[in-house]
């Protein structure tokens, strides 16, 4: 396997953390996003949307990291990521999505980039932007991970006590708000998972400052 992946992409550390979780060695391919690699012809070519992660597996590239979590857990089923009762999965996935789908598209590189160079909108009114929705989705985050302790008990991470798809998605988007100095006060649930998440050895071999193109 080959993973295209930038080490601060919440979306590539998603992903890094599943192959970690799950032992899958990999090689590591950097595609600097800042300097635009993700638009260069040889990527482009594997990569329709243009954007990391992708994970090509005997030649055939998978995009978006949800697709690319949900091809190891069906290949790679143990460690499992998910429940196994269909509704504690739907479940997971769900709080997997809120993150992935709600918080992390608007906040991501290229509409940050967007708003400052096309829209001249100026540092603090984007970072701003970034601060708001974050916020808002991480409280979203909060009372769903209520609702999750409320019907299936005390949990150490997102959902019991082994890490989960909710797992990697948490741990990223956390690192992204702390970043930008996203107020995360009063949200006790959110971040004791996240700091549960932290201390796995899986999550430390996935961290930003473990990958190959890594910079301070």
């Amino acid at each position: 396997m080959k993973l295209y992946s930038y080490f601060r992409s919440s979306a590539s550390y998603r992903v890094r953390i599943a192959l970690a979780l799950k032992g899958i060695a990999y090689d590591y391919l950097p595609i600097h996003l800042v300097k635009g690699e993700q638009r260069s012809a040889p990527f482009a070519a594997l990569s329709a949307d243009r954007l990391v992660p992708v994970l090509e597996v005997d030649g055939v590239p998978l995009a978006q990291s949800m697709a690319i979590i949900e091809y190891l857990e069906e290949t790679h089923p143990t460690p499992p990521l998910l429940p196994a009762a269909p509704l504690a999965r739907a479940q997971v996935r769900a709080l997997a999505q809120t993150i992935a789908c709600e918080i992390h598209p608007i906040n991501n590189l290229r509409v940050l980039k967007y708003l400052s160079q096309e829209l001249r909108v100026d540092d603090d009114a984007k970072n701003a932007w970034y601060r708001h929705w974050c916020r808002s989705g991480l409280e979203a985050v909060e009372r769903e991970l209520a609702q999750l302790r409320a019907a299936h008990g005390p949990a150490r991470l997102c959902f019991g006590d082994s890490p989960t798809l909710a797992d990697c998605c948490l741990v990223p988007q956390i690192f992204n708000a702390q970043r930008f100095a996203v107020d995360l006060s009063g949200l006790p649930l959110t971040m004791a998972a996240y700091e549960a998440g932290m201390a796995l050895p899986a999550v430390q071999q996935a961290q930003p400052s473990a990958c190959p193109d890594f910079e301070g």
